[in-house]
């Protein structure tokens, strides 16, 4: 095996550590941060999935599954789609606080409430049903003696029947890993600095080793092959000189 034919190898087994990569022909590019397994496990951190071929989906622990709709990398944002079709339940049980991830827009506080008959404003009819209904209210709101407070979250909108799909909302940012001179007490910006080591630089470093190696390798046959070339040339020039001396040594008379 010649080493241009190595180095091509080496080059595209490189490639094949660093470029992206996706769920099926149309799926999304996935890249670093993110990496990509064939099914869902309970990591909370940057671990997608696919499903149904094209698909890509994230999981998330005491929650469930969501779609990722598209993956902003310049702007660190992640657009979600609910597959049930009801954000105000994921707003309402979705745990971001064991994750990477936090909301895209500027969250604020609102309650829910459960009333047993229909009160002021729009009930989330993908929660609401024969005789409870289910409203977002500003925890300064008195709740009325109908209905009971369900829970207090931070999240981007209350419910509106004008942005009632399936997506709006599901944005979420992430936070890069601390460099190591960067201060960080929690615990979990230095598990996910060891998990982005190991998933994504590790491979980038190994095939930048091995592309210098086959650099190396080539130098020194290059360097190798000029010297058996001049070494060559030596010994074509001291036999003509030899060749020449023989000649005049040769008496006058037998020329």
């Amino acid at each position: 095996m010649n080493t241009p034919f190595i180095f091509i190898f080496f080059f595209i087994l490189f490639l094949s550590y660093t470029e992206a990569t996706k769920c099926g022909s149309k799926g999304l590019n996935i890249k670093s941060p993110f990496t990509l397994s064939p099914y869902h496990n309970n990591d909370p951190n940057f671990n997608l999935y696919c499903q149904n071929t094209n698909t890509t989906m994230i999981h998330f622990p005491f929650y469930g599954n969501l779609v990722v709709k598209s993956i902003s990398y310049n702007t660190r944002k992640l657009n979600l789609i609910d597959p049930k079709s009801c954000v105000h339940e994921v707003f309402l049980n979705l745990n971001l606080s064991l994750t990477p991830f936090r909301y895209y827009y500027v969250v604020r506080n609102y309650t829910y409430l459960n009333c047993s008959v229909p009160i002021n404003g729009n009930s989330i009819p993908c929660l609401s049903g024969y005789g409870h209904h289910v409203y977002t209210v500003e925890p300064s709101v008195k709740v009325p003696d109908s209905c009971r407070a369900i829970k207090t979250v931070e999240i981007p909108f209350g419910y509106s029947s004008y942005l009632s799909d399936n997506s709006f909302g599901l944005g979420l940012t992430w936070e890069l890993p601390k460099r190591d001179d960067e201060d960080g007490d929690d615990g979990f910006e230095e598990e996910r600095t060891w998990v982005h080591l190991t998933t994504k630089k590790v491979p980038m470093i190994a095939g930048l080793v091995l592309l210098a190696a086959v650099g190396m390798a080539m130098k020194m046959k290059i360097l190798y092959t000029k010297k058996i070339s001049v070494s060559n040339e030596d010994m074509e020039n001291q036999f003509s000189e030899d060749l020449l001396a023989q000649q005049h040594n040769i008496p006058q008379a037998l020329v």
